[in-house]
């Protein structure tokens, strides 16, 4: 039965990962043409759709959020590009804060069966040490805010922890701040021809995220160790 229910999840999971690159490709296939074209242009598209345009960006954020599979840095690059650093920002944050939170409590509602269909037991396991309620939130911060760190397993994972819904909610969209902006930042200069400055932003961050991911690695096996008493 427990091997059902994870096949059956893999599959919603695969089924809405297809019906959103549909959706992509069917409804902003041509405005995304436009904005690698002509940025100007996209922008000003973008204003013409106004509420619309936002509505439909902060829902395709909570959909990215949900679907661990999609990466969430060309959107909110894109975010750049189409609202500028500072709009795009805020609405990236809006999407992750009602993403996580549709996460967290269908995780609370249905158990660690649903953090397997996205992820391996292994992987799983690998952060049993975030069990410890003392260091808990400061933990998740560190994590959440370092670049690198596999932000979409661990918002998968932390409603499995004792943490209330709120300080996790709270925690994990300031944390994600300084990724997003420098994706926004990053994506507002290639809407504005400054390719410079763009290259700098994405260079910096991608050695950052490098950084992040080897610093987890090393914590997560120090942490192990421990576990295990060596």
């Amino acid at each position: 039965m427990k091997q059902r229910h994870k096949i059956i999840a893999k599959i919603l999971a695969v089924s809405v990962l297809i019906l959103f690159c549909v959706f992509v490709s069917v409804f902003l296939g041509k405005p995304l043409l436009t904005m690698v074209e002509d940025p100007e242009a996209f922008r000003q598209m973008v204003e013409e759709d106004g509420i619309r345009a936002r509505l439909l960006f902060v829902g395709l954020v909570v959909v990215q959020v949900i679907v661990a599979l999609i990466p969430g840095e060309p959107l909110e690059i894109c975010a750049g590009i189409a609202f500028g650093g500072l709009e795009g920002t805020l609405l990236c944050l809006l999407g992750i804060f009602l993403g996580s939170t549709v996460v967290f409590f269908l995780v609370r509602r249905l158990g660690v069966k649903l953090v397997e269909s996205f992820f391996s037991m292994e992987k799983i396991r690998s952060l049993r040490f975030l069990q410890n309620e003392r260091r808990l939130n400061i933990v998740l911060f560190l994590l959440m805010v370092i670049p690198g760190t596999p932000k979409d397993l661990l918002s998968y994972f932390v409603p499995l922890t004792p943490i209330r819904a709120g300080h996790w909610l709270a925690l994990t969209t300031i944390a994600r701040i300084p990724s997003v902006v420098t994706s926004t930042v990053g994506g507002d200069a290639l809407g504005e021809g400054e390719y410079l400055l763009a290259v700098i932003v994405f260079a910096v961050t991608c050695a950052v995220g490098i950084c992040g991911a080897l610093f987890f690695d090393y914590y997560t096996r120090k942490r192990k160790k421990k576990e295990k008493g060596e």
